[in-house]
């Protein structure tokens, strides 16, 4: 008699969770759908930049300078879309002075600044963010043309150096956000 009992709960238990999911099932009726989207993201940082007054930019990567106090050097910093769809961009910007070796003093480096070009570039939680979409083939307009070096810099800057590193990333904009401030994906900071 318990065999029978036990075979009939047991039933009626498998019956119970069977008529539950089916419900379950039949009340769903919203659609997911997954995007993918192929194609490759590539970019090409550009750089033109002439250390010396009156000379002649040219294509390079060479970031670092000698201080000049009050002296404006070329360095023109934009972005090429490479691959073959359109991207979101973004750029980090980092100021580092090196004092000479005999000077122990801690380097202001807000005495360096740019000509940002703030109508098409804005800043937001460290990064400059293209405000458009930069499709193949084109290339953002320059994040800034000129480094300048403050004539507030003293003494301690003579003989020092100054380095601007310059980091740039891209994310798909296909599926992912209708602005660059919407966009995921970004690469994590190094």
């Amino acid at each position: 008699m318990k065999k029978k009992i036990f075979v009939c709960a047991l039933i009626a238990i498998c019956l119970s969770i069977a008529a539950v999911s089916t419900a379950a099932f039949d009340t769903y009726n919203g659609k997911s759908t997954n995007v993918i989207t192929v194609g490759n993201i590539k970019i090409e940082l550009q750089q033109l930049s002439a250390q010396n007054e009156g000379e002649e930019p040219s294509f390079s990567a060479e970031n670092e300078f000698m201080v000049h106090p009050g002296v404006e050097i070329s360095k023109t910093v934009q972005v090429k879309n490479v691959g073959n769809n359109p991207a979101w961009i973004r750029i980090s910007v980092e100021k580092v002075i090196s004092l000479a070796e005999e000077i122990s003093a801690t380097p202001n480096t807000d005495l360096i600044g740019f000509d940002i070009d703030t109508e098409h570039w804005t800043l937001k939680d460290g990064y400059y963010y293209y405000t458009e979409a930069l499709e193949p083939g084109q290339t953002t307009h320059p994040l800034f043309t000129k480094i300048q070096f403050s004539a507030q810099m003293d003494n301690i800057y003579q003989k020092s150096t100054a380095n601007v590193d310059i980091k740039v990333h891209a994310v798909q904009v296909a599926h992912n956000g209708e602005t660059v401030f919407e966009a995921s994906g970004w690469p994590a900071d190094e």
